[in-house]
Order: structure tokens, then sequence, then C-alpha cells
């Protein structure tokens, strides 16, 4: 395989609305327990106290999910010595991993393997609400976060047992989502198909915690490529199909 030739060509940037389809938490990491609060709080931004969706968090989910889906995935992020393992049915997917999401520092790569995977292609945003739901809610004196009580059922006696309360954003909360993907000399569509199957797999499972407790489901709206109408295409992609590399 010819190496990818280290010229930026292009920088296509894909926007949407996410909206939550069920409540989403990611948490906050509390370092200190007030008395009478709520046990496990979201992540807020730290001028208006709005909740948002870090990047980090999308970013590694999403690489989390194609790398289950390549059938190569395992407790550490894929790497090159992982690629260069690979089958020949899993080697183009771990490519295309490597090559959007990049890989670790810690690798020390030489000059000719950075110059086969070249730069991560990826660049993830924070999500912020936007700003007209957050106004609506507002204006009607309504909350942008909710408490749920949850409590562990014991299987013998079944009383309910642990009390504790989780914030979570609420079902229909929308935000601002928007990834840039960078395109080098050399690059193909391959690149672009495998973010929108990486986004059409976040839509099939969950983001953030309890998951498995039917929170963090969510789906992508409006989603424009370059600026361009793209749900359509979106809505078509299938995301256990092959990409060709």
């Amino acid at each position: 395989m010819p190496a990818v030739q280290q010229q930026l060509t292009a920088i296509t940037t894909i926007t949407a609305t996410l909206e939550l389809v069920s409540g989403l938490r990611i948490g906050a990491g509390d370092s200190e327990m007030r008395i009478g609060g709520v046990d496990n709080t979201v992540i807020r931004h730290p001028h208006t106290q709005a909740p948002y969706i870090p990047g980090s968090s999308l970013k590694g989910k999403m690489r989390s999910l194609l790398e289950w889906r390549s059938g190569a995935v395992q407790e550490a992020p894929l790497g090159w010595r992982d690629l260069q393992a690979a089958s020949s049915s899993t080697q183009a997917d771990v490519r295309h991993i490597l090559q959007l999401f990049g890989i670790s520092g810690d690798a020390k790569l030489g000059a000719e393997q950075m110059q086969d995977i070249g730069p991560s292609r990826l660049s993830f945003w924070d999500c912020n609400l936007q700003g007209d739901w957050e106004q609506q809610i507002r204006d009607n004196n309504q909350m942008l976060t909710e408490v749920k009580s949850e409590n562990r059922i014991n299987r013998i006696s079944g009383v309910a047992e642990h009390p504790r309360q989780t914030e979570r954003v609420p079902a229909g909360a929308r935000f601002d989502f928007r990834l840039s993907v960078k395109r080098l000399a050399g690059d193909g569509d391959d690149l672009l198909a495998t973010v929108l199957q990486g986004l059409k797999l976040l839509e099939l499972d969950s983001l953030g915690g309890s998951g498995s407790r039917g929170y963090g489901k969510v789906r992508f709206v409006h989603l424009q490529i370059d600026q361009q109408d793209a749900q359509p295409r979106f809505d078509s992609v299938q995301p256990f199909a092959k990409v060709q590399a």
C-alpha cells in the first residue's frame, strides 16, 4: 500500500442536532459529598452551569463501538501492532480506526510507520445545549436536569435496598453536535463512510453511563456535511456493512 502523502487537502465538517431519546448521564466526577445533595451529578459548564456533552465522551464511545465492530477489540485502544497482526478480514477496519482516531504517542513509531497512518483525522467538539431549547426551558421555569431515584432489589426478600439519586439530562434535550474530518492527499471516501457508521452505531447503542438501564439513547437529526443536507444519506447508513479500503 502506498504511503499517505502528508498534505492536508480539505476539512469536512459534520453538524447535526443531537437529541436525547432517553435521559443522559455523563458524570461530573464529584470529589465531595453534600448532605441532602444528589449522589451522582452530571457534568456542567463551569460558567453557565448548563449540562453539556464532552467531545471526549463522544470520541471514546464511538471509537469503542467501531473497535468492537471490527472484531479486533481488546482492553486497550487499538494500535500499530494490532494493525500488523490483523487478519485480512479486519485489517481495513483497523486501519480506518487508526487513521481517524490516531495512535498513542507512547507507541514511538518510526517515520515510515507514521507516514503510513498519518495524523488523526477526527476532531470532536463539546456539545452545548441548543440556545433556543435552553431558553425555552428557562422561560418556562423548568429545570435543565432531572433527578432519578434508584435502588437495588434484594432477590430473596424483594425489599428495595441502597436508595440513591442520580441526576441526568432529560429526554427531549437538544445539543449542537459538530465534528471535523481532515482529508489528506490519498484519502478516499471510506474514512467519511466509517465516521457515519460510527455515528449510526451510537444511535443503536447508548452514550454516557447506565446504558443497560435505558439511559443515553440518542439520535442525530438535521445532519449536514459541509452545510449540505446529508440526513437522507445518514438514515440509509448500514453500520455493519463493510467499508472498502
